[in-house]
């Protein structure tokens, strides 16, 4: 797995191993993980995706036969970085697609609703439609769609692929994505003090629970080959709020928590540029996509590890 350390490799690297074993899946990223990283005591890896070669060797020396291919600059920091963002999010993919190509691994890329733009149908987004994404984000995430699909469709490459809305996590903290507030939010409530929403109060995205987008990521690569029309890649989603929702959500369990608005211009119009719903029958009807976690649930969920969580924190 590239960028092992990361939001959704931070939980998918102890999902796997828990269903694979320790030593049957790498971790692997471009800084060192920290004794307290969950997963740590298992095989890891320093590799940059920018690297062929440090790729090439480790795909061979561990005999790997699947890539979760995580690694890649988001949203926000790609407006801020688009060469960088280019570099990493397709320079990087183009190598790993040429290292599974060469020894027959299975590849997971995960797509976003970045994906789509501001022509695209805004609301119940299909899962075939327009995509003209104005962010260099975007632009990375379509084109890595495509090329996963030519890589398929060329040289009989298994790449397989979901398009993740905004994602919500109590283990890692934000990492420059526009759905950042989303997670934000819910440390602030923790610690009683009003919460600025960068997004304005009316922004409708569809959200994901980290253990919902793990969920996704494995079942998508454990689905029946035969089953899937479509690869790369697929709508999921598993609920649809604004930071108004969210906040009165918490406000329900936590009554004296305030949110207030300062809207950042560069990610309201990044959001803007997405849809605010999108439809994900296909991945329901082709591969049995469920989500188990609602508004409601993931609140509840989220403050109550990051009780725990802050309050450890403070010892």
């Amino acid at each position: 797995m590239t960028g092992a350390l990361g939001q959704i490799g931070s939980e998918l690297v102890p999902a796997l191993r828990e269903r694979n074993g320790t030593d049957d899946v790498v971790a692997s990223d471009i800084r060192r993980p920290h004794a307290s990283t969950p997963g740590v005591q298992g095989p890891f890896e320093f590799v940059d995706c920018t690297n062929t070669r440090q790729l090439q060797e480790v795909v061979r020396r561990y005999n790997i036969d699947t890539i979760y291919h995580l690694a890649a600059i988001l949203s926000a920091v790609a407006e801020e970085k688009p060469l960088v963002a280019w570099q990493v999010n397709m320079g990087g993919l183009y190598n790993v697609l040429e290292v599974a190509r060469t020894n027959r691994c299975a590849l997971f890329v995960p797509s976003s609703i970045g994906a789509f733009g501001p022509t695209t149908p805004a609301d119940h987004t299909p899962q075939d439609t327009v995509q003209h994404p104005t962010t260099m984000y975007g632009i990375t995430k379509t084109a890595g769609e495509l090329l996963c699909n030519y890589y398929y469709v060329r040289f009989g490459v298994d790449t397989r692929g979901v398009r993740y809305p905004g994602l919500i996590s109590h283990i890692t903290p934000p990492a420059g994505g526009t759905t950042d507030y989303a997670v934000e939010i819910f440390y602030e409530a923790i610690r009683h003090r009003p919460y600025t929403s960068f997004l304005a109060a009316d922004t409708r995205l569809d959200m994901m629970y980290m253990p919902d987008a793990i969920k996704a990521a494995i079942d998508v690569m454990e689905a029946d080959a035969a089953r899937l029309i479509h690869r790369n890649a697929f709508n999921v989603t598993a609920m649809n709020f604004t930071p108004t929702e969210v906040a009165e959500a918490i406000r329900r369990r936590i009554p004296d928590f305030v949110i207030r608005y300062q809207i950042d211009p560069v990610r309201q119009a990044i959001a803007d540029s997405w849809p605010n719903s999108i439809d994900d029958s296909a991945a329901r009807e082709e591969w049995g996509w469920d989500p188990s976690y609602d508004l409601e649930t993931t609140t509840d969920d989220m403050l109550k590890h990051l009780e725990e969580k802050l309050a450890n924190d403070e010892e």
